[in-house]
């Protein structure tokens, strides 16, 4: 593809997002499942996690590519996933042995349509997937700061900075990282927060695994994000919960350098409930090699500046329409730059991380009939 082809794959809108990704499955003639989210969009156009199977639908090889967890980072993901349905014929599932790509366009539509990081519930997606019927996680450090992240006016006062800068002065950068992003199961208007049960979206992502991947025995995955890490580098997070250490070995194989949350070495943090936990329980008997993508934008201190203020305006609203208005664009600037350059960067590791899977898959295939 060249520059303006490249471009073009990236949209100003969850609508045009959407339309681009289904007109090119229809070029390609595949068919598009389409799960409706009964409410409307923010134009009041139609909510729906789309889905579309290429390859065998039978295959016993997959890789699953996922946008939209995080709504508003799902310009980034579709942008790939659109993009890869467009690939030359030799490149493409349909191409390989026993081998498929299932694309899981909006897992998260609301928040995608709303330019909201969470879904219509107010729920991080990413905190999700947790068993409700045990007790569920605590986070002791948010409970600690919620009103200085949220507090009543805005832009907060001087003394709230303090108090969040003291916080962070004495349990670190990563502490206050940690009190942030871990999620949290008390605060239903706070930020990531966890639910208080399964979301509409996280039903929907068990549904679809269960139709179409429930015979997959070799499963990748790729889960797409951005808001975190060095303008324009999509850092490559180990994202399986398989503890046999050739899981890890293969990926690396595939897609080299990983970073790893557990190990401290990702700029991510371990999380509750991540959405690869469906893809651990809903494919038991499939080896998961998984990665996030995780594409970075601006400085922590912007993107986090950005979520506070959104999710401020969303727990306490505000009369002043310029100033609503301002909030939802930088927080959309936050985790989608309108640059070409960035865009050229997000596709050319995207739709590689997607083809070295695939060509992961075979090799692996390839050396189990040999052996």
């Amino acid at each position: 593809m060249d520059n303006a082809q490249i471009n073009a794959l990236f949209s100003r809108s969850y609508a045009e997002a959407r339309q681009k990704f289904l007109d090119a499955a229809s070029r390609r003639g595949l068919p598009v499942e389409s799960h409706l989210l009964p409410m409307p969009g923010a134009d009041g156009e139609t909510l729906a996690t789309d889905v579309v199977l290429e390859g065998a639908a039978n295959a016993s090889r997959m890789l699953v590519v996922i946008s939209g967890v995080h709504g508003v980072e799902g310009f980034c993901g579709s942008a790939i996933q659109t993009g890869m349905l467009q690939l030359d014929s030799g490149t493409r599932a349909d191409a390989l042995h026993d081998t498929a790509v299932l694309y899981v366009h909006a897992v998260n539509p609301f928040g995608f349509s709303h330019s909201r990081r969470v879904t219509q519930e107010n729920v991080d997606l990413n905190r999700n997937f947790v068993d409700f019927s045990k007790p569920l996680p605590v986070n002791a450090g948010y409970a600690e700061i919620h009103d200085l992240l949220l507090p009543t006016e805005w832009p907060p006062h001087a003394d709230v900075e303090f108090s969040l800068a003291a916080y962070r002065d004495r349990h670190g950068a990563r502490g206050l990282q940690r009190a942030i992003g871990l999620g949290q199961y008390v605060f239903a208007d706070g930020m990531f927060f966890g639910g208080n049960g399964p979301t509409w979206s996280n039903d929907t992502f068990r549904r679809i695994l269960r139709q179409h991947a429930s015979q997959v025995r070799q499963l990748a995955s790729i889960d797409i994000h951005t808001g975190l890490g060095a303008y324009g580098v999509g850092e490559r997070i180990f994202a399986s919960f398989d503890e046999d250490p050739s899981v890890l070995a293969r990926a690396e194989r595939w897609w080299g350098e990983l970073t790893s949350v557990t190990a401290g070495t990702s700029t991510s943090i371990p999380l509750t409930g991540p959405i690869q936990t469906a893809l651990t329980e809903e494919c038991p008997d499939a080896q998961h090699v998984g990665i996030c993508l995780e594409y970075g934008t601006y400085p922590s201190e912007r993107v986090t500046g950005a979520l506070r203020a959104e999710h401020w305006l969303h727990r306490h609203g505000s009369a002043d329409a310029a100033q609503s208005g301002a909030i939802k664009q930088e927080l959309k600037d936050a985790f989608y730059p309108d640059a070409a350059a960035w865009k050229l960067a997000v596709w050319q590791q995207g739709s590689r991380a997607c083809l070295r899977a695939l060509e992961g898959l075979q090799e692996d295939a390839s050396q189990a009939t040999l052996a």
